[in-house]
């Protein structure tokens, strides 16, 4: 769900793309705007080839072997066994719960799939280990995928993998509680104070967001942004510089002093994480929750009118900003047969019908132009995703991110137990992560 170097690309639609999700009102990403969905659950998906707990074994008699976690291999199997047929080919789909981890242990030992599916900021790591091939989109096919979608697959001026999706987070709520989207963070944490007086008791939390006792960077992150502050400064052509940490900068210490007061107001808690967040909001225990479109469907099945919009200003700072995520293909380097696999990836994998799939599946808005079209023409959400991720930059695609995510976590874990200082627990993350770096 969350988490090298690209150009730092905000998320561009062009403007007939984005007319076409505009059919209550411009995309141009107010902070006001918001849009409420009550629509069913995903549909159901076919069935993987395996439930395997463990690393997959590559099947040696298949001509195309694809990893993926269970929920994308369940979306994956329809069109392999199509393509394997239109092609008189072999294609097995195996399910592996650590598809990163397992394709970096397999590609060294010459084991590994052809083609892998996940998320853009493994990026850096993959190419540095020499486990993923370069692939040719050509200006055609470039055309017709978003451009901040096409950017997350580029590493070191080539391009790496094939986007499928998009994803960022924003500020879901509870409609029923919350009537109208707050700009700001004061204007939230008023409407929280009245929901929960209205309540009855049955409100218990102002504000939802993952913490955990170990912490999420990934939702630490837009606090410190907003302030001036973040992970990574920029090179003169956009790309995060390893050498420019911004964990302990001045912005970086006034977000997390933000983030220290409202754990002392008990607005936002260690014991709130990913195992608990979803349930509290669904059973309307708050009425809003700063999370993505995974959280939607736990919403969804509990009849929980919602509405998404942009995230609020801070005070004294700005806009609270999001990492834009681009979940993509990837064909490994020691792939059986590499062009097989980029014709997978590239003329299979970037169909209308399958981009839609993925969509009705996993609720992450396609990267295929003319299927967000599709998509945001008959759902909401689309659009309130897409204006909740205007201006987000792409997260961190350098294998420096790796040293990020522990002690950038941990430290916003403890500002907001109140274990620690803002400053103390910053520059403690900064020295940690600068050796962490140095090491490689």
């Amino acid at each position: 769900m969350h988490r090298r170097a690209i150009g730092a690309v905000a998320l561009m639609v062009p403007a007939a793309l984005a007319m076409s999700a505009c059919s209550s009102g411009s995309t141009g990403g107010s902070s006001s705007s918001s849009t409420s969905s009550t629509s069913s659950a995903s549909a159901t998906t076919p069935a993987a080839t395996s439930t395997t707990t463990g690393a997959p074994v590559r099947d040696t008699t298949a001509d195309l072997v694809i990893w993926a976690d269970n929920d994308r291999a369940a979306v994956l199997q329809k069109y392999a066994d199509a393509f394997g047929k239109e092609n008189s080919v072999k294609v097995v789909v195996q399910v592996s719960t650590d598809v990163r981890k397992d394709f970096s242990a397999a590609t060294q030992t010459g084991n590994g799939p052809d083609v892998i599916v996940g998320a853009h900021d493994w990026l850096g790591e993959f190419v540095q280990n020499g486990a993923v091939e370069p692939i040719n989109l050509g200006a055609d096919l470039t055309a017709k995928l978003l451009p901040s979608a096409v950017a997350a697959t580029r590493f070191n001026g080539q391009t790496y993998g094939v986007p499928y999706a998009i994803e960022n987070i924003g500020l879901i709520r509870n409609t029923a509680l919350a009537p109208t989207a707050p700009t700001t963070l004061d204007q939230l944490l008023a409407e929280a104070t009245a929901a929960k007086a209205k309540s009855g008791g049955k409100v218990t939390n102002s504000l939802l967001l993952q913490v955990g006792k170990t912490g999420n960077a990934y939702f630490t992150y837009p606090w410190l942004k907003a302030c001036g502050g973040g992970i990574f400064g920029q090179k003169a052509n956009g790309d995060y510089d390893p050498k420019q940490v911004l964990i302990n900068s001045a912005g970086s210490i006034k977000g997390a002093t933000i983030l220290q007061q409202l754990g002392q107001s008990k607005v936002l808690s260690t014991n709130v994480d990913g195992t608990n967040a979803d349930s509290l909001f669904a059973a309307g225990k708050a009425p809003f929750y700063i999370s993505g479109p995974w959280s939607i469907d736990a919403a969804k099945k509990a009849g929980i009118k919602y509405a998404i919009s942009p995230l609020p200003s801070l005070p004294g700072c700005g806009k609270m900003q999001p990492f834009l995520g681009i979940q993509m293909f990837y064909v490994s380097a020691k792939a059986k047969n590499k062009a097989l696999a980029e014709e997978f990836v590239t003329n299979y994998m970037t169909r209308d019908d399958v981009q839609t799939a993925f969509f009705t599946a996993l609720n992450r808005p396609p990267a295929l132009k003319t299927a967000y079209d599709k998509v945001a023409a008959t759902n909401p959400d689309v659009k309130a995703w897409y204006e909740a991720g205007v201006g987000a930059l792409p997260m961190p695609n350098i294998p420096a991110m790796n040293s990020v995510w522990g002690p950038l976590g941990q430290a916003g874990a403890d500002v907001i137990s109140g274990k620690s200082t803002p400053k103390a627990a910053f520059d403690a993350a900064q020295k940690d992560i600068v050796a962490a770096i140095a090491k490689g």
